[in-house]
């Protein structure tokens, strides 16, 4: 890919929001590293751009998401003092990345805006294959895991997991004083033929939070966990309290991210 000559003006500054989806199995999650024959997300957007823009480029973030994980409505920004039509930066983008990572949208937002500080709202999807096979055509983007799952604990673990707590026992803690406290705006479980899709939103998730809650239903379905022991693991706030442990990261994907 070429890069672009543009006329600059420090002064007058613009915000390119991107939606992107990508196919995470490839890549070490989003964030870059500093061994840069590792092969992330952000690493290789931030190469592209940084090329077709020739400034150097720092990304914004909706959700850091981890190695394995998809995307199917991730949003990036970044501020930058060339003058680039959005939908040819979409197109120069594509021609490089596609398609692992594509970019949906490409759009100039008001200044200010900031895609991880100014999103309301995270939604993931997590699917479940229960099919006595597995399908080589899904098998990057869902757990197969053989045998029916009883639903209707499931769902009562559910409930009791909707809701503003402290989720220190399902996820990563992210050390110092930093909060755990978070609110689950809906989590639910929903079976179609041999497929289950437990859909989480948010108004942010912690470190692997979703794949512990979706570890933790499961063990519910199988009769692992009590369905009415969520709130002692709540309190609890152990990680060792939550059984089932982490889901795999190819059921995950980020759907979509609100913002006003």
């Amino acid at each position: 890919m070429i890069g672009w000559a543009h006329e600059r003006n420090p002064i007058l500054m613009s915000v390119i929001v991107l939606t992107l989806a990508y196919d995470g199995t490839a890549f070490r999650g989003w964030a870059v590293q500093r061994d840069p024959s590792i092969r992330t997300i952000e690493g290789e957007l931030m190469r592209h751009l940084e090329r077709v823009l020739r400034e150097p480029v720092k990304l914004s973030v909706a959700g850091r998401t981890d190695a394995g994980v998809h995307a199917r409505g991730q949003v990036a920004s970044f501020r930058t003092e060339a003058s680039v039509a959005p939908e040819r930066l979409q197109k120069a983008l594509n021609s490089v990345l596609e398609p692992e990572v594509v970019v949906v949208r490409a759009r100039v937002a008001p200044d200010g805006f900031d895609a991880r500080f100014s999103a309301t709202a995270r939604g993931y999807v997590y699917r479940i294959d229960e099919a006595p096979l597995a399908d080589p055509f899904t098998g990057r983007f869902a757990w197969h895991r053989p045998g029916r799952l009883a639903l209707a604990p499931m769902r009562r673990a559910a409930r009791d997991l909707e809701g503003r707590h402290d989720f220190r026992s399902f996820c990563r803690h992210p050390g110092g004083d930093r909060s755990t406290m978070r609110h689950l705006r809906r989590l639910t479980v929903v079976r179609a033929g041999d497929d289950i899709a437990v859909r989480a939103v948010a108004d942010a998730f912690l470190h692997q939070m979703v794949r512990s809650l979706v570890g933790t239903l499961v063990a519910v379905g199988e009769g692992r966990q009590d369905a009415t022991a969520i709130p002692s693991v709540l309190a609890a706030r152990d990680r060792s309290a939550a059984s089932g442990g982490l889901a795999p990261a190819r059921g995950l994907t980020l759907e979509r991210v609100t913002y006003r």
